[in-house]
């Protein structure tokens, strides 16, 4: 051990003082060369800054001088008081700088400067200038002029080049200083650069000896180590007498050696009884080795099992698994080809079968293989001769296995027929068994597969039944958990079939319970989802709502029951909103009605008894008699409006519709209303310049009278009431706003439906029967129009009504009839009765139209070929039977050019039939109102547009 430290201390220190003194050396000259160009820097620096600040106050001296001669001599020349003021400020400047420079001078040229630049300024300040400018200023130019040649300018010439060259001199010096410190640089950089190239010399010195001492030994060493564990002797003279670690390390090597070699005699009489027990071990390890063949071929079968399994029961449709059977059998008992048939469907899949080879089975299927499988429940293989599309380019006779395997369910019925080919190598007895199991599985998997099948069929068919119901069907189970619902719940509750189904009770419940209003409803589920048998029925209904959409729903419940054990509850849900909004209505249309009917009825009653039973004065019977006629006008005013809304839902309200200008009919509305109300101010707007539209002048006054009138009802307090019309898009908006007491926002979606009244408190001493707003909703549908409303609770109202423009309406005069000029439509009127002819005339031309007349049908066709009018009024029966209005149609509709023409019949045939099926646009049987024609002609020609046209002889311009 001590020799141990001894040697690794001798070798440790030796390389710690090599390398140390390396190190210490290298420092100490890099950190010279250092701190030599640091203050070579630094004494370059301030000889620089010296030399700067010289030069930049000599430059400022040599500037100012400058501007001083530039400011003098403008001064002389154009006599600015300015330019001398600025001259003599840079005196003062001058001194300052050069007091300044006097405190850096310390060379000669420096004094030289110094003391030249104050003699200047003393002879240039002090004497010259001021006797320039006495003479200047005086007037004496003269005195000027011979100032400057007496030697003043040759002067001044002088220090400008003194100052130049001093300048000059300083810019040289300061080069040269910074030439001799890159010389410096240079120098040092080149010693530090042969210092480097010395170190790394001695390092590769070190190197060297370091290999030479410890290098050569090692290798012996390496030497000897390869051919002891190559299994050879070495005689390799190691360096055992060195008293350093290489010196160690030889000696312990030695000592191994001589170790290695008594290890390795007994390893060798070891090895020769190792080799006596490897043949016992070798007996031994042959009949493990049979054993552990029969359990890898156990192992592979039951692999083999599994297999199929986990392929045919990864998917619930038939096609899928009879496809994953047949692949996977292939696979495992290493078929070519293969294929299987259901004996209940013909469903089937293969393998490497061709579509021939497929139908050819299945045709086949039935006649021989099948009667053999069914008889004898077991598999059986068949040797046979390749056929021609099987051989490929092989020649000569080849044979294939095929192997035919019945499909069992668990009562030994064959529901398939399996087939597999093997080219080559047949199939052994020996796996009969195993391709049996395999069987038996597929069989259990089809038999499941057909009653899920059969299952969902049941399931979906049920299913398909309930989504017809239009009520909500919902079953549950003892517990509350949804096991089936149908569409119109999930529709009922905004939610899918699948995320209702499943939920639990307190689930469903809590969702339901975010919906309808009824406290009491959770308390009526937990009564039927109860297991106490045989509720009453009244306990298996409930009435509920749901706010948002609002609906009535109608709950009922039946319990279901296993014998005596109930297992649930089917709960049907009924959508009730319009039966009970129907009720709502009836009851406040009874409300409603017989308070509308008692008031008038009441005060007509009480009026006429006062008549009748007292004496009374004129003045008061005069006025008796008016309260009961304003009260009788109520009354007719809401009869009509409920026999108006009766014609209107059966179809039979008739309108007679005419050209009218809005503006007068708003404007005598206005004035009626503004005479019943003193608290109201109804202003009149128009942004249409002339709004006129088609039709009926009471039913559109109707619908004003009531806009107006709930306007000022609806407005209790007062306020300023707008009529504003408007012309956009090819529409006439009339809208009416007030300022009283606003909408509800939920109650406008029923603002238009009779009897619909809003229900507040503030309402309640206003009447009406709320069928206002219905009447003028089916007057403007009439009319191709509609109505819009806007409003905010408490803030007022805006109704709109719609009506289409009028399409060129300045051609409409102020009475409503079409202005007489080329544009107007041009009706031709064929009819042989004269004084009917006449009314006919009459009538359309009161409405606007230019009308012609003809009584016979040959003079009409010959018209017509001259002249194309946009409709054609026409009688059947005419005097000439040949040419009656039969033939015209035909001849009209035959004719490309007058096909277009609408044909509006008027006659006393009723044969619409024909008459339609002739082309007629409408059929009028007489007799009939004037009004109805001018009303059809005027809808057709809208509808269809201006389409006659005038023929102009060839000739005339």
């Amino acid at each position: 051990m001590k020799l141990k430290r001894n040697a690794k201390k001798s070798l440790a220190e030796k390389f710690v003082f090599l390398m140390g003194s390396f190190l210490l050396f290298f420092v100490i000259i890099s950190l010279a060369l250092l701190v030599t160009l640091y203050f070579l820097d630094k004494s370059y620096a301030n000889e620089r800054e010296v030399f700067e600040s010289k030069e930049k106050i000599a430059k400022e001296i040599n500037d100012d001088f400058n501007q001083t001669f530039f400011d003098m001599r403008g001064y002389l020349a154009l006599n600015n008081s300015s330019l001398k003021d600025q001259a003599l400020a840079q005196e003062p400047k001058i001194r300052s700088l050069a007091e300044r420079f006097a405190k850096k001078a310390v060379t000669d040229e420096d004094q030289d400067f110094l003391n030249s630049v104050q003699s200047f300024s003393n002879f240039y300040f002090d004497e010259m200038l001021p006797n320039a400018l006495a003479a200047f200023e005086s007037g004496k130019q003269n005195e000027v002029v011979k100032i400057a040649n007496n030697g003043a300018t040759t002067r001044v010439e002088f220090f400008q080049k003194s100052m130049k060259d001093y300048i000059q001199l300083l810019e040289n010096e300061a080069e040269n200083h910074f030439q001799k410190l890159l010389r410096m640089q240079t120098y040092i950089e080149s010693v530090f650069i042969v210092f480097i190239l010395s170190i790394l010399l001695l390092l590769v010195r070190f190197i060297v000896m370091m290999v030479r001492q410890m290098g050569q030994p090692l290798s012996k060493l390496a030497e000897a180590a390869n051919e002891i564990a190559s299994g050879n002797e070495t005689s390799v003279d190691l360096e055992i007498n060195r008293e350093d670690e290489i010196g160690f390390l030889a000696k312990s090597f030695k000592k191994m050696t001589e170790k290695v070699w008594e290890k390795e005699q007994d390893l060798v009489a070891h090895n020769e009884e190792l080799l006596a027990q490897q043949e016992e071990l070798q007996a031994q390890q042959s009949e493990l080795k049979t054993a552990l063949e029969i359990l890898k071929a156990n192992e592979e079968k039951l692999k083999n099992r599994n297999k199929v399994i986990n392929q045919i029961s990864n998917s619930l449709s038939k096609q899928e698994v009879l496809d994953s059977i047949v692949v996977t059998i292939c696979k495992i008992i290493e078929a070519d080809q293969g294929i299987i048939v259901s004996t209940n469907d013909k469903a089937y899949a293969s393998y490497g079968v061709p579509m021939s080879g497929v139908h050819q089975f299945l045709n086949h299927v039935i006649s021989g293989l099948l009667e053999r499988l069914t008889i004898t429940k077991e598999p059986f293989t068949i040797r046979r001769m390749l056929d021609l599309s099987e051989k490929g380019y092989h020649e000569g006779n080849l044979y294939c296995h095929d192997l035919y395997l019945p499909v069992l369910t668990s009562d030994e019925e064959v529901v398939a027929v399996m087939m597999y080919t093997r080219y080559g190598n047949p199939f052994h007895a020996s796996q009969m068994e195993e391709y049996k199991a395999h069987s038996r599985s597929i069989g259990n998997t089809l038999e499941k597969l057909s009653l899920f099948q059969k299952t969902e069929e049941e399931r979906k068919r049920n299913q398909e039944i309930l989504n017809t119901l239009q009520e909500g069907v919902q079953l549950i189970d003892r517990n509350g958990t949804i096991l089936q619902v149908n569409d119109y719940l999930c529709k009922l509750y905004h939610c899918s079939e699948a995320s209702l189904q499943g939920m639990t009770f307190n689930q469903w419940t809590s969702l339901m319970k975010e919906m309808v209003m009824e406290d009491g409803f959770i308390d009526h589920l937990n009564r039927i989802t109860e297991l106490k048998p045989h509720l009453p029925s009244e306990e298996k209904t409930f009435l509920y709502t749901m706010e948002n959409p609002y609906r009535v729903i109608k709950l009922a419940s039946e319990e279901l029951y296993h014998g005596n054990e109930k297992f649930g509850t089917i709960l049907i849900h009924r959508d009730i909103t319009k039966e009970y909004e129907v009720d709502q209505m009836k009851s406040e249309f009874v409300s409603t009605v017989s308070h509308e009917l008692r008031t008038p009825l009441s005060s007509i009653l009480g009026f006429t008894e006062l008549l009748l039973n007292r004496e009374l004065k004129p003045e008061r019977q005069k006025k008796y008699l008016s309260t009961i006629f304003n009260e009788t006008n109520r009354l007719t005013a809401l009869i009509n409006d409920f026999l108006d809304v009766q014609r209107m839902e059966a179809g039979k309200q008739t309108y007679e519709k005419k050209y009218i200008h809005l503006l007068p009919i708003l404007t005598k509305i206005i004035e009626v209303q503004q005479a019943g109300t003193k608290i109201h101010q109804i202003v009149l707007e128009s942004e249409a310049v002339n709004p006129i539209i088609l039709g009926d002048k009471a039913k559109i006054e109707q619908v004003f009278t009531n806009l107006i009138h709930n306007a000022i009802k609806y407005s209790p307090n007062g306020g300023d009431i707008s009529v504003r019309v408007t012309e956009q898009e090819r529409e006439i908006r009339v809208a009416v706003s007030d300022q009283g007491l606003g909408i509800p926002k939920d109650a406008i979606a029923k603002l238009f439906t009779k009897f619909y009244r809003v229900d507040n408190s503030d309402r309640r001493s206003i009447g009406g029967t709320g069928l206002g707003l219905a009447i003028v909703q089916e007057i403007l549908k009439a009319h191709e129009g509609n109505i819009t409303v806007q409003s905010a609770f408490g803030e007022g109202s805006t109704f709109t009504a719609v009506f289409p423009a009028v399409p060129n309406s300045e051609e409409i005069d102020a009475a409503g009839n079409e202005t007489q000029h080329e544009a107007r439509y041009h009706i031709l009127v064929i009819e042989d009765d004269q004084s009917l002819t006449e009314l006919i005339a009459q009538e359309l031309s009161e409405n606007g139209f230019s009308v012609s007349c003809i009584n016979d049908g040959r003079t009409a066709l010959s018209y017509l070929k001259k002249t194309v009018p946009d409709a054609i009024v026409l009688d059947i029966l005419l005097d000439d039977a040949e040419v009656d209005g039969w033939y015209i149609m035909k001849e009209i509709k035959d004719n490309d050019d007058l096909k277009q023409i609408p044909v509006i019949v008027s006659t006393a045939l009723d044969e619409k039939e024909k008459g339609f099926s002739l082309g007629a646009m409408d059929y009028l049987v007489k007799p009939y109102k004037p009004s109805q024609l001018s009303k059809a002609i005027m809808q057709t020609l809208l509808k269809i547009g201006k389409v006659g046209q005038i023929l102009v002889p060839e000739g005339k311009e």
